[in-house]
């Protein structure tokens, strides 16, 4: 390939090009802005105000702002979720960088991606606020708020579940996790 085509087809890096990986990164980012919008909206129309109740007596948007992670657990450590979740990124992104080309391991891409938007996501909110913006309530349960960012990591994780047992045999992951140098 000509010198002049890497501009186009993206910058060379063990034999893969970067950009057909840099999509992903377009498509975490958009997640990431629909979060955000998603929790700006629900401040402007809800802090401070009753319910919006969607469904009576089964689904209802509520203003929640927890210093804690999932089910409010670690609340009030703030920096030690944020170390977490630098920490968890940075591993992800290493990982997500080693992931080969080729149409088989794009639920993985799929899955890492989710997975960092949805941190990022709720990351953005604890830098900024102190405390991450929930709002989607199930009432029947009284299952705890939630929001858009919650939804990216749960549905990562339970894809990652689905790709490790149903999709891939274990040599076809063997990359993931192996830091020797071959």
């Amino acid at each position: 390939m000509p010198a002049y085509a890497y501009a186009y087809a993206g910058i060379l890096y063990n034999g893969v090009y970067v950009m057909k990986k840099l999509i992903y990164l377009v498509y975490a980012a958009i997640l990431i802005f629909i979060d955000q919008v998603s929790k700006y909206w629900i401040v402007a129309n809800l802090k401070g105000k009753e319910n919006i109740v969607l469904i009576k007596k089964v689904f209802e948007l509520e203003y929640v702002e927890n210093d804690g992670a999932a089910f409010s657990s670690f609340s009030g450590k703030q920096v030690f979720l944020l170390i977490l979740t630098v920490v968890i990124l940075s591993f992800v992104i290493f990982e997500f960088i080693r992931i080969p080309e080729g149409k088989k391991y794009i639920p993985l891409r799929i899955t890492f991606m989710l997975l960092v938007a949805g941190a990022i996501g709720n990351m953005i909110d604890r830098v900024k606020q102190g405390y991450v913006v929930d709002f989607f309530y199930f009432v029947p349960i009284n299952f705890p708020r939630f929001n858009v960012a919650d939804i990216f990591i749960t549905v990562a994780a339970i894809m990652i579940g689905w790709v490790f047992i149903f999709i891939y045999k274990e040599e076809d992951t063997a990359f993931l996790f192996n830091f020797k140098k071959n």
